[in-house]
């Protein structure tokens, strides 16, 4: 068989084992595996460095499926390569507990570099991955030796991923950063889940691209694999700009409903999976995969190892060369951070003196910038308010523009490339822009740090619009993310600290308003919640406090022990940590006979009847805000001492007159 003909048959099978996997599950989308094999096959057999025996191997190209409704595809491509992922596993696609999940998901199938589903994150990540590597590239390769850091990103897009604001956002950015190796090969088949893209989608994409400083190429038969392939070559030799290759294909080709939306998200159906058989001339028993394929894929795990070998070779180069550097480097990319790096924390002085959540968190990141090499990040052009800028060393600082979107999906793909944590400042009230990122962000797991200020009504005279209410409710409710409060400067450094010490995504809630030093406990900030103040003997009512509110609740213990009332005083910067906590910890902040809990937070009430309990009373804000002197807001909404005092008072005579 020759060349051609075997490569075509590999297409075949990758396009049919895609159609079986769906039919057996009777769910799925076949129309995109069947119309992009084609390109899909090239890129991964001609053109791709990976290593199938070493999915993690740090110096891979990375291939995102951002299309990840069209996953059969790439499992597919995964079972035939060598990553382990057996032909049992693709027969018990999207079934419970398979490692073929419905949509690709990171840390479950070998070789998937990200979870993909919602339309345009796939791109988001890849920008950042791409950004990713520019910079690794740029702090380690050396002009006098092969370099140690290159490798290209990969993106496949579908015409719903274009659609999307987020693709233009990121776009938007990758362009003006000459990410020239970011490539995105478009599966341009003009077909969406309601019909002809022309219901919706008729702009000039190739314009749009062009404008946003992107090369942009065509390949008008989806099928010709050295067109693709020439593309893709093409695409790699610009340095300058990201590629963008539109390659017209057939959505569903082969099949009976080829070119239309019928195949898009639905099983082809017994009738027309035979018939795509009979027009592939292909054996009716299922999963098949002929001999020929198995021993053409072979080469890719042999091509794999030898391309991870050299870039051993390279690496030992630099050892021999600049020991310390790639003794940086390795723990680096192994996400480890060096010896003592919590005593910059400890050496920070606030001076005593009310300073602003948002300002005590950006002294702490620039203590932890010169030590920590790893902390790559920036803001949606707000860094200045945010705090979010390293002073010291400009050139670390990332510039997303007002893209929130883009730079949430864009911190989550340099969080998987490896070598970066990675944090994005923004202001609370705008977090519900890349809420869809942030989800994916704890849905991966991903050590990602989003620095949220202007964290409730206190934002004052710019209204409602820019005064979060229900935001921070809306965040804990996001599992695996951890939302922290800190109430002053003191507990601002346990967040950072214990920040950096987990590996799951955290949202650091932050004042603009300057705020008493309390002082809080940076060890305890890791329990979730602590007392900050106690009483003798056994509380007549527990006092709970978050953020900017926490001071006013101490003020208030002092106010109600002149009146007879012993108060204790909690704060609770993060529900998440504390319900992590033993039940005997618990317990002992929350004891369980005491009903009198009166919480405060200038933020919706969503939740806070899980700490209060029935018995308990809350000052928050179940409406938007109102604009004004952010002193008078929070006065008019009753955050004063007198008011939590009174309904203090109210909560325990209320309590009283029931019976226990």
């Amino acid at each position: 068989m020759d060349k051609a003909a075997l490569e075509r048959l590999c297409v075949t099978t990758i396009r049919m084992l895609a159609v079986d996997m769906i039919e057996r599950a009777n769910s799925g989308h076949p129309g995109m595996p069947l119309g992009a094999a084609p390109m899909a096959f090239a890129l991964w057999t001609r053109v791709l460095r990976h290593n199938p025996a070493n999915p993690s191997w740090f110096n891979r190209d990375r291939f995102i499926l951002s299309a990840g409704h069209a996953s059969s595809l790439l499992y597919a491509l995964l079972h035939l390569s060598g990553y382990g992922l057996t032909l049992d596993e693709l027969k018990n696609f999207r079934q419970f507990g398979s490692r073929t999940p419905g949509h690709p998901e990171y840390g479950v199938t070998p070789g998937v570099e990200t979870s993909t589903g919602p339309l345009g994150q796939g791109l988001g990540n890849g920008v950042g991955m791409a950004l990713a590597e520019r910079r690794l590239a740029d702090g380690y390769n050396r002009s006098e030796f092969l370099p140690l850091v290159d490798h290209f990103t990969y993106v496949l897009l579908s015409d719903g991923d274009v659609m999307e604001g987020i693709a233009a956002e990121a776009a938007s950015l990758a362009g003006h950063l000459c990410l020239g190796k970011l490539i995105c090969l478009y599966d341009s088949n003009r077909i969406s889940i309601d019909g002809d893209t022309d219901l919706t989608f008729t702009e000039d994409i190739q314009g749009r691209f062009e404008a946003c400083e992107w090369q942009v190429l065509r390949v008008d038969d989806g099928e010709d694999l050295d067109a693709i392939e020439a593309a893709i070559l093409t695409a790699q030799e610009d340095g300058e700009r990201p590629s963008l290759i539109i390659v017209r294909t057939e959505i569903g080709y082969g099949s009976p409903k080829a070119n239309s939306e019928s195949c898009h998200g639905a099983p082809l159906g017994g009738t027309a999976a035979l018939a795509t058989r009979r027009f592939f001339n292909w054996p009716d028993a299922t999963f098949h995969v002929p001999e020929e394929v198995t021993q053409f894929f072979q080469r890719i795990l042999t091509e794999g190892r030898e391309a991870e070998a050299e870039w051993s070779a390279v690496l030992e180069a630099y050892q021999t060369k600049f020991p310390q550097d790639i003794q940086r480097f390795r723990r680096q990319i192994r996400g480890e951070l060096p010896a003592g790096w919590e005593k910059a924390l400890d050496k920070i002085d606030f001076g005593g003196k009310p300073i602003a959540t948002r300002a005590a968190s950006g002294k702490c990141l620039n203590a932890l910038a010169p030590i920590l090499p790893c902390l790559l990040g920036g803001s949606a052009d707000v860094g200045i308010s945010t705090q979010t800028l390293i002073e010291k060393e400009p050139e670390r600082n990332l510039y997303f523009g007002v893209r929130e979107h883009a730079m949430g999906a864009m911190l989550n793909g340099i969080a998987l490339h490896g070598g970066w944590i990675p944090y994005g400042g923004t202001f609370l009230a705008f977090s519900d822009y890349m809420r869809g990122a942030v989800r994916m962000s704890a849905l991966m797991g991903l050590h990602v740090i989003y620095v949220l200020t202007h964290d409730s009504v206190s934002v004052g005279e710019d209204g409602p619009t820019h005064q979060p209410v229900e935001h921070v409710a809306a965040l804990r409710l996001i599992p695996n993310l951890i939302v922290l409060r800190p109430a002053d400067a003191i507990e601002t450094v346990g967040a950072w600290r214990h920040t950096m010490r987990m590996k799951k995504p955290v949202a650091l809630i932050l004042s603009r308003q300057a705020l008493p030093i309390v002082p809080g406990n940076p060890d305890l900030v890791a329990r979730g919640a602590y007392v900050l103040v106690d009483c003798e003997g056994t509380p007549d009512i527990l006092l709970i406090g978050t953020g900017g509110e926490l001071h006013l609740v101490v003020d208030a213990q002092k106010e109600l022990a002149k009146q007879g009332v012993a108060a204790r005083v909690i704060s609770m910067p993060s529900w998440e940590l504390f319900t992590q906590q033993s039940e005997e910890y618990q317990r002992s902040i929350f004891p369980p006979g005491i009903r009198n809990r009166l919480a405060v937070e200038a933020g919706s009430s969503f939740g806070w009847r899980r700490w209060v309990g029935p018995w308990g009373d809350l000052v928050c804000i179940d409406q938007f805000g109102i604009s004004g002197p952010g002193e008078q807001v929070l006065a008019h909404y009753g955050y004063t001492v007198p008011n939590v005092v009174s309904r203090a008072l109210a909560l325990i005579e209320k309590n009283r007159q029931v019976p226990a």
